[in-house]
Parts: structure tokens; C-alpha cells; sequence
């Protein structure tokens, strides 16, 4: 089921409609992101051989969505970068030092959309500003609407998931060491990953 129904075009008038799921209207609204059932991570290479994955445990954020243009929808996510996890404690100390994110000065990473589109069925891209370390790039996120429904609490929940790469070192995280073996300990790839669960305000 698409989130947003596209338009479609009536060749014998000439004439441009918007078919709207009433069911899919009804989910416009502003939303509020439920960290207890989201998760924003990051996978990256390291060693050349093998993947490092991590997650931020603090975050943040609201959507807004129009249910008749996609056009009309935006995020705002809050991420706390020391709460970055791992698995390692030591890496995790590494990752907040001043070697990369440097998180005593710069706490904060956010993103802050721009524009959004509809991809096809119930594929959407965000685009939008990511903030880290006070540098801000633009940034499109793939995502996946993934329903909606109502929780045992009474609450209406729309779920998305989606992912974005980037290079580290556009936001100055350019912390390496060279292989004896050649290449680099840390990949400049990172593939971030998003897994939203947002609930409606209430009218």
C-alpha cells in the first residue's frame, strides 16, 4: 500500500487529477519519532575486511506527513552522539574523542529535511541538511513506508525504514591509520540505517 497515491493523467482532457485513498488521507498529520521502537545506526568497513555496526541510543525527532503530496511531508531527527554503541566500550570512547565526532563540543547530530518525493509504490526519498561537527551537507534518505496501524495503547503509528550513504570525511571525520597490509583500519564509507516508528499527535 503506497502512502501517497500518484497522479495520473486523463490524455482525452488534457487534465491532471490526484486520486486520494481516503484511508491513506487520514494518516496526514504531525507525528512524533518513539526512540523505545526506532533505531538510527551506521555500518562501516573496517580493516578492509569486515563490518563495524553501531547504533545512537538518544534520539529525537517529529514527521510530518501529507497524505495527498508527498511534496508537503518533512523530518527533523535530534541524534546524541554519546550515545553511540558498539558493543565495544573502548571503540565507543574512540568514536566520541576528539579523533571524530568530538562529542563534548559538537553533541548533536541532525538532519533537517528540505524536500520529499515518492519513488514509486511505497518508495520515497527525503532530502535535507546533515549536521555533524557544525558542517551541514545535503543528504537523501531511501526510504520504505512500512503501514500504519493502531497500538494496544490507542496510539497511530506509521513505520518507515531506510538507508543513505555517505563519506565521513565530507563532515570532517577524517581520523585513520594506514594497514602494513596497505588500505586503511577505517572506511570513509559509512551506510547509515533508519528504522522509524512515529506516533500521531493527537487532533
Amino acid at each position: 500500500m503506497a502512502l501517497f497515491n500518484r497522479k495520473s493523467n486523463d490524455t482525452a482532457t488534457a487534465t491532471t487529477t490526484v486520486d486520494v485513498d481516503p484511508a491513506l488521507a487520514a494518516l496526514t498529520g504531525e507525528y512524533t519519532i518513539d526512540p523505545a521502537h526506532s533505531s538510527i545506526g551506521f555500518t562501516v568497513r573496517h580493516a578492509m575486511v569486515t563490518n563495524v555496526r553501531g547504533s545512537f541510543g538518544e534520539h529525537e525527532g517529529s514527521l510530518k506527513l501529507d497524505g495527498a503530496d508527498p511534496a508537503g511531508s518533512a523530518a527533523s531527527i535530534d541524534v546524541r552522539i554519546a550515545s553511540v554503541d558498539t558493543g565495544i566500550a573502548d571503540r565507543d570512547a574512540h568514536l566520541v574523542s576528539g579523533d571524530f565526532f568530538d562529542a563534548e563540543k559538537f553533541p548533536l547530530m541532525t538532519f533537517r529535511s528540505t524536500s520529499a518525493e515518492q519513488l514509486g509504490g511505497d518508495k520515497y526519498r527525503v532530502t535535507g541538511d546533515l549536521t555533524i561537527k557544525d558542517v551541514s551537507r545535503p543528504l537523501s534518505i531511501d526510504l520504505e513506508f512500512n503501514g500504519s496501524a493502531t497500538d494496544v495503547y490507542g496510539n497511530e503509528r506509521v513505520g518507515f525504514e531506510g538507508s543513505a550513504e555517505i563519506l565521513r570525511s565530507d563532515w570532517g571525520l577524517t581520523w585513520n591509520a594506514a594497514l602494513e597490509t596497505g588500505g586503511v583500519m577505517v572506511s570513509d564509507k559509512v551506510k547509515l540505517n533508519f528504522d522509524i516508528s512515529a506516533i500521531k499527535a493527537a487532533a
